[in-house]
């Protein structure tokens, strides 16, 4: 179910329960005349109860995509904020070092805005960024082995280690809060509910002699509308609600490209000079 498009699953809704409510609503009317009052007024209580029961199930399954968009919101930031330490601390490293892993971290950090763009349906692009990912990290811990065995003062090499390790730990922290959803047998049985309560509105309807008011109309809609907020809210790559990236876009701007290599002064020699020209007679 996460790999379909969110507003396809709420037209299917939609439609599958005002097929429900128009199904329950003939079914009732056939029956109206063979329905006596005590019995309308068990349909009518089995109607609050199943309207209930939905309602207990929508609040917790929209409690349950919020915990899970704020603790990406929150993983987010701590990653950044790990990759922000390390980053401080490579002035910690040997100067042979420094502007080697400063190139590769600058790299991990555009890949992780990169892939902040990527949603999780898109597999190649996903398995492209996976292994780069995990090429990096086994680059940036080679040179911080390297590091610890120039300088093996835990002041200095130890904390870049300490620092990277956070760094890395945080990347999988992120990576399992993004494969963390919802179960898909939470939503099948919101489903499943959201059909038999239709079902149920539009039999007492038909049981009453009229079809279902605007106002049963307007909580379907209302209700489909709240499953496309649920199911928008557990997708954080990819429809309108999406998890804030402004934390790495910051620590981006923050570190800045990387420096240009100096220009040439002064005349080229006489050997690179262009061909047909002066130097060269």
């Amino acid at each position: 179910m996460y790999d379909i498009d969110v507003g396809l699953i709420s037209i299917i809704l939609l439609a599958s329960t005002a097929l429900a409510l128009e199904l329950g609503y003939r079914v009732g009317f056939r029956f109206r005349e063979k329905t006596d009052a005590p019995s309308r007024e068990h349909i009518h209580q089995t109607e609050t109860a199943t309207v209930g029961l939905l309602a207990l199930l929508l609040a917790f399954t929209l409690s349950q995509s919020l915990q899970r968009y704020d603790s990406r919101s929150d993983q987010v930031v701590d990653e950044a904020n790990a990759i922000g330490t390390a980053w401080l601390r490579i002035d910690l490293l040997p100067p042979s070092l420094r502007d080697e892993v400063r190139s590769r971290m600058r790299e991990y950090i555009d890949l992780k805005v990169k892939a902040g763009t990527v949603s999780t349906v898109q597999v190649d692009e996903t398995r492209a960024i996976v292994a780069e990912t995990g090429r990096l990290q086994t680059d940036l811990w080679s040179y911080a082995g390297r590091a610890a065995e120039l300088d093996p003062s835990p002041v200095r090499s130890g904390l870049f280690v300490q620092a990277l390790n956070d760094m890395i730990d945080s990347h999988g922290r992120r990576d399992a809060g993004l494969a963390r959803h919802v179960p898909e047998v939470v939503l099948l049985l919101l489903y499943g509910v959201f059909l038999i309560t239709s079902t149920i509105v539009g039999f007492a309807s038909g049981v009453a002699g009229h079809r279902p008011s605007s106002v049963s109309l307007v909580m379907v809609a209302l209700i489909v509308a709240l499953i496309f907020v649920i199911l928008d809210l557990d997708r954080p790559r990819r429809g309108l609600i999406e998890v804030s990236k402004k934390s790495l876009y910051d620590l981006q701007a923050s570190i800045g490209p990387a420096p240009r290599a100096p220009a040439l002064s002064g005349p080229l020699p006489a050997s690179a000079a262009r061909p047909g020209s002066g130097a060269s007679r």
